[in-house]
């Protein structure tokens, strides 16, 4: 073989090898890119770049609605301080149908919390994660043979603010949620897979909490339930089959998109 035929096996060769790396970096490319364009964050992640310099804080889903296919949230922030709590609830949030899918059952619940600057996103009773069993804000009392949560005087607003004053907390359940494998890592709900906390018993006749959810007929809320199963199940598909690195990635991150802004009315309650 001649050196010029050798050199022009060559150059085809090499062109070929950058042609092949060309390809694999456009594919990736564009994976790259379909993965950024469902990476989108819902209201609860800019209420956690809002409030990321605070050390402690909860977020609980305190309404949601259907309205023309689309889904809303209201959220109540519960933010401590030095010297003081203070509580603010959020506009009506439009919200991804995958994340209202996600939180269907949570209404009433701690969704988010932070405590000592540890970020948790698993759906909990309210105020169990940093007040209740806080011998700060309050004490165990027993009542008719059973333990139950007091919190003092000047914090007596948080009985009615995590709905207390209808579903004491207990301290057996208090007690399973934090020893049972639940805190932290699953949603807790209740003892032995009881229905405790969370939409059903939150909007509940004599829960004492009157709700846009809970003031819908049960039919209204039945065919959402089933209208967002469909719709989340369609788009988790959509998502999957943009990007092989997606499906992991989406599921923790919890970002999708919103369309409103999350303007709140604060108020404080101080010692």
């Amino acid at each position: 073989m001649n050196n010029g035929v050798a050199k022009v096996i060559i150059a085809v060769i090499l062109g070929f090898i950058v042609l092949r790396s060309c390809n694999n970096c456009t594919s990736r490319s564009s994976d790259r890119n379909s993965t950024a364009s469902t990476w989108q964050k819902t209201p609860v992640d800019k209420l956690i770049t809002k409030y990321n310099n605070e050390q402690n804080y909860s977020i609980i889903l305190l309404d949601m609605d259907s309205r023309s296919s689309k889904y809303y949230h209201m959220y109540n922030v519960i933010v401590e301080k030095p010297d003081t709590i203070l509580s603010s609830t959020t506009d009506w949030e439009e919200v991804p149908d995958v994340f209202f899918s996600d939180n269907v059952d949570n209404m009433g619940m701690e969704i988010v919390s932070k405590k000592d600057g540890k970020l948790s996103k698993t759906a909990s009773p309210a105020g169990y994660n940093h007040y209740v069993g806080n011998e700060k804000y309050g004490r165990w009392t027993e009542r008719n043979g059973s333990s139950f949560w007091e919190f003092y005087g000047k914090y007596a607003f948080m009985s009615s603010m995590f709905n207390m004053m209808t579903y004491p907390a207990r301290r057996s359940y208090w007690n399973d949620y934090r020893g049972g494998g639940y805190y932290g890592s699953r949603p807790y709900y209740g003892p032995s897979g009881s229905t405790v906390y969370g939409t059903k018993t939150y909007t509940s006749a004599g829960s004492g909490k009157s709700s846009t959810w809970g003031n819908k007929p049960s039919s209204f809320k039945q065919n959402v339930r089933s209208q967002v199963s469909r719709s989340a199940t369609a788009s988790k598909s959509r998502s999957y089959s943009s990007s092989s690195s997606y499906s992991k990635k989406s599921r923790s991150s919890n970002r999708y998109s919103s369309s409103s802004s999350s303007r709140s009315r604060s108020g404080g309650f101080g010692k």
